[in-house]
């Protein structure tokens, strides 16, 4: 059974009357929403027990406060700039998340347009939008930012962005991904309320690093794994600790810019309202952990997870080899190697033992379960079928499915479908399996099994394909590969 480390209910109750709290010092909050706001899988993997979607429920606790204000980089338009974890374009991600804060009941009012200079790409999106009845609004480049403060904090600077208008005290500022302005947006506005005689504040939420865990906590350094192509390095808050003496943990870019920032909030408000960048957080997640060994031991499986990660994006040739001298370096910190990660070597022996592709799970109970590719299946499916089967008391000597069945299948994807590989991915075995359970109760038994699945750990002794990584992270399943490729061909799929 995993170790439940964070106390989810206790994180959305404080969590929601902190941000109350922060709004009635001001009447009105500029919130900066960082990281993910729907499928958080990294903060539930590090803090077992956080819900991948405690966020947007915490927002939800809010709406009748709430309002969203989703910003998006006309550079990043121009350049049709893709989300790395679900492979869209950074437009098509944000009429996404429009439809997902609408279907969770919580009010998008705008969208602001950032680094706006006229690019053609920007100027039919924002015209797309509108048709679509969004309200879309322009912030302008500014020279020399962020140094030029007398510039910024001006009617040529920040005066010249469009005034996003606003109805309700909780104003949410997010985005598509990093670098799309959400700080800057939250600036400008600043200004502008100011302008009006509208008593605004602004705060960061970020839940990474966590302020209260020491600097080389396994969380934190979870963070910097999960950043390392961003060269982002967790470090003491100086600021703090000579406002206060204590000793908090942020990260080198808002420390770096905290002078910038202090100084802006001087030239808007006559001072700056915060003494150091934590101050600005309102993250309270770390007063929510509940048992520290087993968030430190998760943490510690997710940054070998991203160790893999990098590896293979290496491998791919989308990635230098800055990430994985990185994350080397975190392990070494944690005190941790790859043999930490037991699945790693019972697939790669598994595989030495075959000859081919193999693939390992381990159960909850610590038990490893491999697959190996065979002439029907491949590993990985394989290794689905003999998890379902361990989970389902069923003995391994059992066929859920006939080969009567799978043959057939295999035809159709080479003869008719175009496929060079016959073996079943691991969608088409599950829905073999499920027309197989109709009739067959050993069938129906592994096929109820499937929930068990999540939170799983596997090791791919290859690179698997697209499909296979798909449904994996679909079942909720911890995956890593070795960063090599079952074939020696040039493209892969």
């Amino acid at each position: 059974m995993t170790r439940i480390g964070f106390d989810n209910e206790k994180y959305l109750r404080t969590q929601s009357e902190h941000i109350m709290e922060r709004i009635s010092q001001y009447g009105k909050l500029y919130l900066e929403f960082g990281g993910k706001l729907f499928d958080d899988y990294h903060a539930s993997r590090v803090l077992p027990g956080f819900r991948p979607d405690s966020k947007i429920t915490m927002l939800k606790q809010l709406k009748d406060q709430t309002e969203i204000v989703i910003a998006i980089s006309a550079d990043d338009i121009e350049k049709n700039k893709v989300r790395g974890d679900i492979g869209i374009t950074y437009d098509m991600d944000l009429l996404r998340l429009v439809d997902a804060f609408t279907a969770n009941g919580l009010y998008v009012g705008s969208v602001v347009m950032t680094h706006f200079a006229g690019q053609p790409s920007a100027i039919a999106y924002e015209k797309k939008l509108k048709s679509l009845g969004m309200h879309v609004y322009r912030h302008y480049p500014i020279a020399d930012y962020p140094s030029n403060l007398a510039l910024i904090v001006s009617d040529d600077g920040y005066g010249r962005n469009d005034y996003i208008v606003t109805s309700r005290p909780l104003v949410v500022v997010t985005a598509p991904g990093p670098g799309s302005g959400k700080m800057a947006t939250c600036l400008s506005q600043l200004y502008h309320e100011q302008k009006r005689g509208v008593k605004a504040g602004y705060a960061k939420f970020e839940t990474f690093p966590i302020w209260n865990l020491p600097l080389h906590h396994p969380v934190n350094l979870a963070y910097e794994a999960a950043t390392a192509d961003l060269s982002d390095v967790n470090m003491i808050d100086p600021f703090h600790l000579e406002a206060y003496g204590e000793t908090v943990v942020n990260y080198n870019r808002d420390v770096e810019v905290f002078p910038v920032l202090r100084a802006m909030f001087e030239k808007i408000f006559g001072e700056c309202p915060y003494k150091s960048p934590t101050d600005m957080g309102v993250n309270m997640a770390g007063n929510c952990i509940v048992d520290d060994e087993a968030c430190r031991d998760a943490a510690r499986q997710e940054i070998i997870r991203r160790y893999y990660d990098a590896l293979c994006e290496k491998r791919k040739g989308n990635a230098g080899d800055a990430p994985v001298q990185k994350i080397s370096l975190l392990m070494e910190k944690a005190g941790i190697s790859v043999a930490n990660r037991p699945v790693v070597a019972a697939a790669n022996i598994r595989a030495s033992q075959t000859g081919g592709p193999a693939a390992a799970m381990s159960m909850e109970d610590g038990t490893i379960i491999t697959g190996k590719t065979s002439s029907l299946l491949g590993a990985s499916s394989a290794l689905i079928l003999n998890a379902l089967k361990y989970l389902a008391g069923i003995d391994d000597s059992i066929k859920l499915i006939s080969p009567t069945v799978i043959e057939p299948i295999m035809e159709l994807k080479v003869r008719y479908l175009g496929n060079h590989n016959p073996l079943l991915h691991i969608d088409e075995i599950l829905i073999a399996l499920a027309l197989a359970a109709l009739d067959n109760e050993a069938a129906k038994a592994a096929y109820a099994q499937l929930p068990r699945l999540a939170g799983l750990e596997v090791h791919s002794s290859v690179i698997l394909s697209q499909v296979d990584v798909g449904v994996f992270k679909k079942l909720g399943v911890n995956l890593t590969c070795e960063p090599a490729y079952q074939s020696k061909k040039l493209y892969h799929t």
